[in-house]
C-alpha cells in the first residue's frame, strides 16, 4: 500500500533541519551543509553526480532506499529555489542542473502559479497553489501504488506532520550545531501524533531514527 515518508531528512543535535539565512549561496542556510556530511561520501550520492565509488554500509544503504520505490515527490518552495514572492520569469529551473535526481513527478508548493516544467530523465515539476492536501492529492494519483516522498524543507514537513498526514519518517541525526535555522520539531508532540521508534541504527557520521505509526 502507497505511504507518504519523510526519508534521509537530515537534523542537527540541536533540532534544526536547515541554517539560518538560506540564499542562492547557501542553499541549506549558512553551516546547513554539515548536515549532510553522512550522505555525501556514499555511493549512492557520488552516482547521482555521475560519479564512481563512494563508501557502502549503512549511510548507503539509508541513502539509496530513499530514493527508491517513490512515485512522486513534494516539496516547499525554498526546496525549489531562492526565488521569493511571483516569478519574475521561467529562467529558475531548479538547484539540480537540467536532470534532477527525483526521476518522477514532483509537487512544489507555492502561492504563485506557474506552467508544468518537464525535465530530462523523467522530472516534471508540478506548481501547486492549492495547498498541501491538493498536492498530496495530485502526488498519490502520480504515483499510483508507490510511495509518496515529502522531501522538504523543514516547514513543509512540518505542516505535513501536523495534518496528520505522514505515515513514516527517517531522520537523520546529524554530530554538528547550528544554534539557529529552521527547527523541525519544535512544538510537534509526536506520540500524539502516533508515531513511535521502530528502528535506530549509529554509524560513525550519523544516528539513522525511523518512526512509524
Amino acid at each position: 500500500m502507497s505511504k507518504v515518508k519523510v526519508q534521509a531528512f537530515a537534523v542537527s543535535i540541536d533540532g534544526f533541519g536547515a541554517g539560518p539565512d538560506q540564499s542562492l549561496q547557501n542553499p541549506l542556510g549558512v553551516g546547513g551543509e554539515s548536515l549532510h556530511e553522512w550522505f555525501f561520501p556514499t555511493r549512492t550520492f557520488r552516482a547521482m553526480q555521475g560519479k564512481e565509488g563512494g563508501t557502502t554500509g549503512t549511510d548507503d544503504d539509508f541513502a539509496r532506499e530513499s530514493l527508491q520505490g517513490k512515485g512522486a515527490w513534494i516539496l516547499g518552495r525554498n526546496m525549489f529555489g531562492p526565488v521569493r514572492g511571483p516569478w519574475p520569469d521561467e529562467e529558475w529551473k531548479g538547484w539540480w542542473g537540467p536532470s534532477p535526481p527525483y526521476h518522477v513527478p514532483v509537487f512544489v508548493l507555492t502561492h504563485h502559479a506557474r506552467a508544468p516544467l518537464q525535465m530530462e530523465g523523467g522530472t516534471t515539476f508540478h506548481f501547486v497553489t492549492g495547498g498541501i492536501h491538493e498536492a498530496l492529492e495530485r502526488a498519490r494519483e502520480a504515483a499510483q501504488d508507490k510511495d509518496v516522498r515529502i522531501g522538504g524543507g523543514a516547514s513543509t514537513v512540518r505542516q505535513y506532520l501536523q495534518a496528520g498526514l505522514v505515515d513514516e519518517m527517517h531522520l537523520v541525526i546529524s554530530p554538528t550545531l547550528l544554534g539557529r535555522g529552521e527547527a523541525l520539531l519544535a512544538g510537534i508532540d509526536l506520540p500524539a501524533l502516533g508515531f513511535r521508534c521502530t528502528r535506530h541504527v549509529g554509524t560513525e557520521a550519523a544516528l539513522h531514527v525511523v518512526l512509524a505509526k
